[in-house]
């Protein structure tokens, strides 16, 4: 079945779907993305999608390609065209083009690029990786300074998971100054005599929706949370670990760079995490 896209105004099959060869998201990385989860056919938190899209963007001095509330028609528009029951809306934002290769910006009327497209992801929810566990090595965290925008610069993270894939794994953390920044496509905790620790917010770290909704659940169901910095020596002696993300939702680690966590199977506390935050995005999905 051919994808129905969205580019620049217009609902389109995949296949017809183009956009120029000077955009600058293409030539220089110069545009930022989200991706929306969506279950029964609904969005998951789009509220905070929108909004980290629009700090982007101003983070970035780059305009807005439309309101909230037409982002959200074009989102809703493509699930249903796409039948969507359970997958991802992926959006990027770039400065656009104005035919031509520079360094330099281009002026401040040419207008930016807006992209979205669908993956339908039958099982989301109830992912077989979930009840295993995730095997993780750690690797130097080499990216530039903000990683709190999100942009499309996802090379190192991509060379990541390639790193992992090969050494038999499923993901990598990344290791800053001794600390543990995030995963390459998530947030990054591990739990200790019934402590979730996770590193504070700042420009080192996306500051991810899922972590956001995640911890406040957590603290709403009387667990402990301590956000600071921590080794990976801390993680491998954790009693669990754990992973959040907008496509993965908490995801159990099992095993950091070849040592296993507790019994080596998901932890009691990802393992509810899991369920209350899959419980309470169904309800508020829009």
């Amino acid at each position: 079945m051919t994808r129905t896209v969205y580019v620049n105004g217009e609902y389109l099959p995949e296949t017809e779907a183009k956009v120029s060869i000077f955009d600058r998201g293409f030539l220089m990385a110069d545009a930022v993305y989200e991706v929306t989860s969506v279950l029964d056919g609904k969005l998951i938190d789009f509220e905070g999608h929108a909004v980290r899209l629009k700090r982007s963007l101003d983070e970035l001095d780059m305009s807005e390609p439309c309101t909230k509330e037409e982002l959200l028609e074009i989102h809703r528009k493509l699930v249903e065209l796409n039948g969507i029951d359970e997958g991802l809306v992926y959006l990027q934002v770039s400065r656009g083009s104005d035919g031509d290769r520079d360094f330099v910006f281009p002026s401040a009327d040419t207008p930016p690029t807006l992209v979205l497209f669908t993956q339908n992801k039958p099982g989301l929810a109830d992912n077989p990786a979930a009840r295993k566990g995730a095997k993780i090595i750690s690797i130097e965290d080499i990216r530039w300074g903000r990683r709190d925008i999100k942009t499309v610069q996802l090379l190192y993270p991509s060379m990541g998971k390639m790193m992992a894939k090969k050494a038999g794994c499923d993901d990598a953390w990344l290791v800053e100054d001794g600390f543990v920044t995030e995963g390459t496509s998530n947030n990054a905790y591990f739990v200790k005599a019934g402590k979730i620790v996770t590193r504070p917010l700042s420009n080192n770290i996306l500051h991810g929706i899922t972590r956001k909704a995640v911890m406040r659940l957590a603290k709403e169901a009387q667990m402990e949370v301590e956000e600071r910095l921590f080794t990976i020596d801390e993680a491998k002696a954790a009693d669990e670990a754990f992973t959040t993300s907008a496509s993965a939702f908490v995801m159990p680690v099992v095993e950091i760079d070849g040592v296993a966590l507790g019994d080596g199977t998901p932890g009691p506390i990802a393992r509810r995490l899991r369920e209350i935050y899959l419980d309470e995005a169904r309800k508020t999905a829009i």
